[in-house]
């Protein structure tokens, strides 16, 4: 018996799931389980390992997960690709079954943010790790006055975009500094929901920006609302920066970020696991 995480992912969609199911991977190899994460992109599941997730997989397509699986085996999944009838045939497949967003809350974030910052870094803007319609580059930036603040590149970014986007932002920070800008920002612009629940842990200010490229079921703003997280939206760089700077002269009292409480499905998952050992050598027996 096994436990598996899926997390959707790629150049169109980004690593917020990647991120979040880091977390869980890493709280489930304190428990003493030996996960596997499987992402719908091999690059990917190669980044996971920079997060801390030693047995990651690429499978494409959440689809694919019974040619990795065995009937009983336990999956958590962090993906908005199965159906009604997918998700029926999942809870039957599998022993037990775990949707992030439903059962385990989205703003899970890792322990080490929490720690917080030293806010040395004023302000910075991060869309995402994707853009994969290069709308920053092309939609957002162009016409626009050069900027007051960093900007975080993101992972799919296309190549040669640091130099192309440089004119616009005071300073370019590589995909490589995310953890520690994200942590030592004051005020973080980001269209990324994971990136703004990080930055609330480590105590500092986020505005969440609204993304025109995104369907605004991928967007969670009822959310980002519940921590009364300020929100822009604009067409181009001087409009979103004008109304960031205006929001953050006078930013609201935001709601407390706690620690999502996963002790109770990590200890379940555990225990169904070292049950599973121990019966093992009479199932051979019999076999």
């Amino acid at each position: 018996m096994n436990i598996y995480l899926y997390t959707k992912s790629g150049h169109n969609v980004g690593l917020e799931q990647v991120r979040r199911g880091s977390v869980l991977y890493k709280q489930l190899k304190e428990k003493g389980c030996d996960p596997v994460m499987c992402t719908a992109d091999y690059r990917a599941a190669t980044f996971a390992r920079d997060l801390g997730v030693h047995k990651g997989i690429g499978i494409d397509l959440i689809g694919n997960l019974p040619n990795l699986m065995e009937r009983s085996d336990m999956l958590i999944f962090d993906s908005d690709e199965p159906s009604e009838t997918m998700r029926e045939f999942m809870g039957e497949y599998c022993t037990k079954l775990y949707e992030v967003g439903v059962d385990i809350p989205k703003t899970l974030v890792d322990d080490k943010f929490f720690k917080g910052g030293d806010q040395s870094i004023s302000k910075t803007f991060f869309l995402g790790d994707d853009d994969y319609a290069d709308s920053l580059l092309k939609k957002v930036c162009p016409d626009t006055k050069k900027q007051n603040l960093a900007l975080l590149m993101g992972h799919y970014f296309f190549m040669g975009n640091e130099d192309k986007l440089a004119p616009y932002f005071d300073t370019i920070i590589e995909e490589e500094e995310y953890e520690d800008t994200i942590l030592n920002t004051q005020y973080l612009l980001t269209g990324s929901l994971n990136a703004t629940f990080e930055s609330l842990a480590s105590g500092n200010n986020p505005v969440f920006y609204v993304r025109e490229d995104k369907e605004s079921k991928d967007l969670d703003l009822d959310l980002i609302k519940e921590y009364n997280v300020p929100i822009v939206q604009g067409n181009n760089m001087d409009d979103i920066i004008s109304k960031f700077e205006d929001i953050i002269s006078d930013y609201p009292e935001v709601k407390k970020l706690e620690k999502v409480d996963t002790s109770n499905i990590i200890t379940e998952i555990s225990k169904i696991i070292e049950k599973f050992k121990a019966i093992m050598p009479s199932l051979d027996r019999n076999y």
